[in-house]
């Protein structure tokens, strides 16, 4: 059963708060620092195109009834204003326009694959009924809410941070009787998206910072920082939720536990991270050419038909949800940012809000050329970051997709106000403990493994992440 679920604040109109537009504001005064082409038109010394894009955004976030038509109207501004005047990095004119979607199309390809998929395997293991088992489980208080977001966060540490999103979104669903507050959607996606922030297989900056001859030793830390905003945004989330609606102990007999569709699940989960690691480490050079991820887990999906029929009536809203992000990414993709401010903690800190409004697979490739960063600050910021706001990750959009009411902006800021002071907090408690120590790349990886920018491309956007 698809999970829809409306709460009293989503069936009321609201205003916008102001400080919802501070992430816009920040995008735009952040990118009046970028080296970008000299000849580009400009406003009060910002490109045109980032003021195009800084007001796409703060259409999503306005109206959040018409993000899909909000952002498609974008991305044709953009389009249009980059064919009439500026032309795109791979050239001018339309001929450039095609290089650039040529050059875009599997990083594309793999996050539709990957978000409608996960869509669908969530939907696999709702039906298991294993969800209904965990209420023995778990404290039957806030804590047992809060031990919830820790299994989410444990989870993407070596999952996607769509599918430990996605998977606890539906054991929320499940605990709560279908009532889970937006404050504690925002929870999830924020855990998902801290917990993979320390390990190079938990979150594709991380596994960008690898393949480039970072030790992964010393994105370890960033758990420190992920450590530390869990328990500050997790106590409050778990509380709003346990007020909101509180935990099922017990819901008595449901139907025995449908272990095919566990197994399902677990093979497309095995799918993605088998085919990622090896792609990534022994056939890199191939792995801007095809979208080997995305197409790795609808093999699966579609191999386990005969098993268990997935519900196809889920694709159309899933892959509605999915064509906003992509966009978004592609806007984001056509952004001319050539430089980041020098390499320091203060710019990392900067970056992390900016990665809720911005690609963060395009900054971290730029810092990794840039050097001088310390990678596990640098994970840390641009992983959590895009928690601040529902569409700043894959993982937000995809949970969005299954609980249509986190769509706003305001509501997601108000009810998820923990998560932007869980980020500071986690940030600061890192610096304190272990300070910023920028370290130098390991020697260069072995013939294949190098690293070029579509190479990077290839792995998913905005997956935390």
């Amino acid at each position: 059963m698809q999970i829809r679920i409306q709460t009293q604040d989503c069936a009321r109109q609201q205003r916008l708060p102001l400080f919802a537009m501070l992430p816009m504001g920040a995008l735009l005064a952040f990118y009046s620092g970028l080296a970008a082409a000299a000849e580009a038109p400009q406003v009060f010394g910002i490109p045109v195109d980032f003021i195009l894009f800084g007001l796409t955004l703060l259409g999503v976030a306005l109206f959040h009834k018409y993000t899909l038509q909000v952002a498609l109207t974008g991305l044709a501004i953009i389009m249009l204003y980059k064919l009439g005047f500026t032309g795109f990095k791979t050239g001018d004119g339309l001929p450039g326009l095609l290089s650039h979607l040529f050059h875009e199309w599997v990083i594309i390809t793999n996050l539709l694959g990957l978000l409608v998929g996960f869509a669908l395997l969530s939907n696999h293991f709702e039906k298991s009924h294993l969800p209904l088992v965990l209420p023995k489980y778990l404290p039957d208080d806030w804590k047992g809410a809060f031990m919830l977001l820790v299994m989410v966060w444990v989870m993407s540490g070596f999952l996607d941070n769509i599918a430990a999103a996605l998977i606890g979104g539906t054991l929320a669903a499940t605990l709560f009787r279908r009532k889970v507050h937006i404050g504690y959607l925002a929870a999830i996606v924020a855990a998902s998206n801290a917990g993979g922030a320390g390990s190079v297989v938990g979150d594709t900056t991380t596994t960008m910072m690898w393949l480039d001859g970072v030790d992964p030793r010393d994105v370890l830390h960033a758990y420190v920082a992920a450590a530390a905003a869990l328990l500050v945004l997790g106590i409050p989330a778990a509380l709003l939720q346990q007020k909101y609606s509180p935990i099922v102990k017990d819901e008595g007999k449901h139907a025995p536990v449908d272990w095919a569709r566990v197994a399902i699940v677990a093979l497309i989960l095995a799918a993605a991270i088998v085919t990622n690691v090896t792609i990534n480490l022994q056939f890199n050079h191939l792995s801007h050419v095809f979208p080997f991820i995305g197409v790795a887990v609808w093999v699966v999906i579609l191999a386990c038909v005969p098993w268990r029929k997935p519900q196809w009536d889920l694709v159309p809203e899933a892959a509605k949800g999915s064509i906003f992000l992509l966009s978004l990414v592609l806007c984001a993709s056509m952004m001319p940012v050539e430089k980041l401010p020098e390499a320091s903690w203060q710019s990392a800190f900067g970056l992390g809000f900016i990665s809720a409004v911005f690609d963060n697979i395009p900054l971290t490739a730029l810092a990794l050329k840039q050097g001088g960063y310390d990678w596990g600050v640098l994970a840390y910021a641009v992983g959590f970051g895009g928690s601040m706001i529902w569409f700043g990750s894959s993982a937000g959009v995809a949970l969005s997709n299954m609980y249509p009411e986190a769509r706003s902006v305001g509501l997601w800021l108000r009810h998820g106000w923990f998560i932007p002071i869980a980020y500071v907090v986690g940030f600061f408690v890192m610096l304190g403990l272990v300070g910023w120590e920028p370290h130098e790349r390991l020697k260069p990886l072995p013939t294949g493994t190098s690293i070029s920018t579509p190479a990077l491309q290839s792995a998913v956007p905005f997956a935390k992440p």
